[in-house]
This record gives structure tokens, sequence and C-alpha cells, in this order.
């Protein structure tokens, strides 16, 4: 493996993982907080994306990503206060069925209002081009800020590969998003009456702290945690209707692995799943070549040669559902978590 290669997709999985983590982390406060599995919360993301866009339009892009997140944290506490609560003392199933439905009429109204077809929604000047440069010249290994020198075009056998500016600034959002959470939670008197409410609702009654606006605000800011992710996200991939479906899947995926309320497993799965994504997209190795690396020799006739020949690449987009099954059936509460449900 070159050098060059292991270092730019480590860092594209690193990306990927702290961008699953800012959907993820917004799931998993909810989850934790109120025991509501959140169906809705990848559409939350989709709208961030979306709002972001309009508002760029309208005063630019650092504008949208300020605004957004709000905006779209006071809609999901409007839901919460308004829909969610009325149904929550009937159980889960009904949460379940009312943020299912909820994704379905997010869906239409986003092709109402923005169409069907993708909106260019790019980050600002700024933040394009490359941050810097991987040099991998023959016998060499180095790297530059900016764009590749004159010296990447002339040497033969030379690879320079770019880093994005705006990847990197999305994980600089990721992990100072991180930070702001852990204090916020461990070091600020909200985010004790956030846990305590969780546990003894009538002590913090009896204080004098009203608990369903305390989960209405958890649930307004864990969909302002998606709808930040959506800003990022929408701006370094693509902006369109079927981005809430695209990684609603795997963001479930991500807190049953890190483990259900667990804001650190979610940390870990979410890095986990990005860096194997990034490491099997760009392999040409068959699944026969892996069961070799960990010492498993296997010949191609074990199950068909046809199954043994599939490239890691090509089994890229379940890994993360496979994982998923993995742990269910060894460690059912997941990595890091302690709470069944």
């Amino acid at each position: 493996m070159d050098a060059s290669y292991f270092l730019i997709s480590l860092l594209n999985g690193l990306s990927v993982g702290l961008l699953l983590f800012m959907l993820a982390s917004g799931l998993t406060l909810i989850f934790s907080m109120m025991g509501v599995l959140n169906f809705a919360h990848a559409s939350f993301y989709m709208v961030g994306a979306y709002v972001a866009y309009t508002i760029t339009q309208v005063v630019g892009f650092w504008w949208g990503l300020v605004l957004a997140p709000p905006l779209v944290g006071l809609l999901g506490a409007l839901f919460e206060r308004y829909a969610l609560r009325q149904v929550h003392k009937f159980g889960h199933v009904p949460e379940l069925l009312i943020t299912f439905g909820l994704s379905y009429i997010i869906l239409e109204l986003v092709q109402l209002v923005w169409g069907r077809q993708a909106v260019n929604f790019q980050p600002p000047p700024s933040l394009q081009g490359p941050l810097f440069t991987i040099l991998d010249f023959p016998g060499s290994l180095g790297f530059t800020w900016g764009a590749p020198p004159p010296e990447c075009r002339s040497t033969e056998g030379a690879i320079c590969t770019q880093f994005p500016t705006f990847r990197a600034f999305g994980m600089g959002v990721a992990i100072a998003m991180l930070v702001a959470v852990w204090l916020l939670l461990t070091r600020t008197r909200i985010g004790l009456v956030i846990q305590a409410a969780l546990t003894h609702p009538q002590a913090v009654e009896s204080l004098g702290h009203n608990v369903p606006r305390v989960f209405m605000g958890v649930f307004g800011g864990g969909t302002a945690l998606a709808a930040l992710a959506g800003v990022i996200g929408g701006a370094l991939r693509v902006t369109e209707p079927s981005m809430a479906l695209a990684v609603g899947a795997v963001v479930f995926a991500v807190i049953v692995i890190g483990g259900m309320g667990s804001l650190a497993g979610a940390f870990v799965a979410s890095v986990g799943l990005g860096i194997i994504d990034s490491f099997a997209v760009g392999s040409d190795r068959s699944l026969l070549d892996l069961f070799g690396f960990f010492g498993l020799n296997l010949g191609p006739e074990a199950f068909g040669y046809a199954v043994w020949s599939v490239k890691m690449s090509q089994v890229a987009a379940i890994l993360p559902y496979l994982l998923l099954v993995l742990i269910l059936i060894f460690r059912p509460k997941g990595l890091f978590g302690t709470r069944e449900g």
C-alpha cells in the first residue's frame, strides 16, 4: 500500500466519520435523554442543507452556517411540543410512527419548495480548493500547503494528492461541536438539569424546573445538530431530496454499533465506519485476500470462487450493516452502550 494512498484514505475516512458523528450525536442525545428513536432525524439533516442553501443565496454561506441550525432546531422543538409529546404517553410505537410519517411529509415539502433536482450549494470561495497536497515522489514523501507544485507534472512516477479545504473545515466543525456538547453536558448547570431530568424527573420538577420544556429543548438541540451536519454535508457532497435516505440507515447503524445513548460510542462507531468505508471503496483486494491477511488460508473452492473473488470496493456499501449484525449477535448493547432501549 502506497504511503500517500494510506494517508489520504485515512484523512477521507476521518472526514466522513466526523460528518456521520455530527449527525449521529443529535440522535444519540435525543434517545439517551428522552428514549425516543427519531426516524425523521435524517430529514432534519436534509432540511438543514436546504435552509442553509436558501440563506446562502441571500446573505452568503457564513450566515447560512450560523442561522440554519437554530432555525431547524426551532422546527424540531415545535414538533416535539405539539406532536411528539401528544403521543409520548402511548409508548414507543406511536413515537416511531409519527416520526416515520414526519420524514415523508418533510420529503414531499422539500420537493414541493425546492424541486426534485439537486441544487447548487457550494462552499464559499475562501474554503474552495486544496488545503494541502501530499507529495509522493519516488523514494520520498512530503506535503505542501495549497495546490501541487510544478514538480508533480514534471517528475516521472510522482503522485500528488490534494486534500480539500472544505473537507478539513468540516472536520474542524465536528470536533468543535463534540467539545461544545461535552462541555455543555458535563460542565454547565443546563447539562446537569438535562441529565437529572432523565433519571429523577420528579426531583427536578420539585426544584422548579419544567421537565417537558427541558425535553423540548433537548429535541430541538438534537435536530439543530442534524441541521449543522446538513450544512456541511450538503455543501461537501450534494444537496438533493434523496440525501436523507442516503444517510438515514447508516446513522442508525452508527448508534446501535456504538451503543444506544452513548455519545462516546457514537463517536467511535462513526469514525470507525468512516475509515472502513474509505479504505474499502479504494481497495482492489478480494475477500479471499482479506481472509489471507488474518491468516485464514481458505481455498477458492470453500464456497465457490465467485464469492471469494468479490472485491472489497463492491461490498463497501454493506459493510456497516454487516458490522451491525455482528454487534447485535455478540454484543447487543453496542460497544459502549449500557441501555437496551
